[in-house]
């Protein structure tokens, strides 16, 4: 698995005010951007072509990351224009960046200690995603994982889907017919990669694995604030994070 896509492009409204000057995954987390342990993981993993898609604030990937050399990496960036294109039509708008071979894909706004060398460089089917227990701010998850490792759109027990997994190409093929309602930025369409999974869950074609390990949803200043002091960077916060001081939304 050599190329990784990680979705940067959300403008972070629950994160507000941090987010007003600093993307998300560009906030501080143990003393380095959040983005930076997703880069540090790919590097660990083998990967070595990355692709940060892009919009709020886009200007500061580049001046933050750089090319990637530092890790090891070579990082290409995938601008959406001043309005995301979601999940769905990020990844799309990143594909022709992406290879021919199954890529990596990664929420840019979530910590997880996961080893992404433990997923699988070819899936069996369309995708392959990384499942955890439902935190408590999403009780009722998002599909159930059953014996065959097949992911499912209904089932018991609900799981979360982490915001990681490995994903084919052609999971994208047909997607205006499965994308349901897309909004068109001019010639980028927008739409989410949800519906997309569940096109492919209903043909059997979703793989899964449950992660017992460490996994946050960095969805809130008090996420955020909690995490920081977890990785042990409460002493060193962000700039912004300071400003804020981290009032739960």
């Amino acid at each position: 698995m050599r190329h990784a896509l990680i979705f940067a492009a959300g403008r972070g409204e629950r994160m507000r005010p941090l987010t007003d000057r600093t993307p998300k995954p560009l906030l501080c987390v143990g003393g380095k951007p959040l983005i930076v342990w997703h880069l540090e993981r790919l590097a660990a993993a083998d990967v070595h072509y990355v692709v940060i898609n892009t919009s709020h604030l886009a200007e500061q990937f580049p001046a933050t990351l750089g090319d990637g050399s530092r890790w090891g990496l070579r990082i290409r960036y995938a601008y959406e224009g001043p309005t995301p294109l979601e999940t769905g039509g990020g990844m799309l708008n990143a594909l022709p960046l992406l290879g021919t071979e199954p890529f990596l894909a990664i929420s840019g706004d979530v910590w997880c200690d996961a080893d992404f060398a433990t997923l699988p460089v070819q899936p069996a089917g369309l995708a392959h995603l990384l499942l955890v227990d439902n935190p408590p701010h999403h009780p009722e998850g998002d599909f159930a994982l059953d014996g065959q490792g097949l992911v499912q759109a209904s089932g018991e027990p609900r799981l979360t889907f982490s915001g990681i997994g490995v994903f084919r190409r052609e999971l994208l093929d047909g997607w205006r017919e499965l994308a349901g309602t897309v909004a068109d930025e001019g010639a980028a369409p927008t739409f989410k990669l949800r519906q997309l999974l569940m096109g492919a869950m209903d043909r059997q074609a979703v793989s899964g694995t449950r992660h017992h390990g460490v996994w946050t949803d960095v969805g809130t200043p008090g996420r955020l604030a909690q995490l920081d002091a977890e990785r042990g960077g409460a002493a060193m916060p962000h700039r912004d994070q300071r400003d804020a001081g981290f009032a739960e939304n």
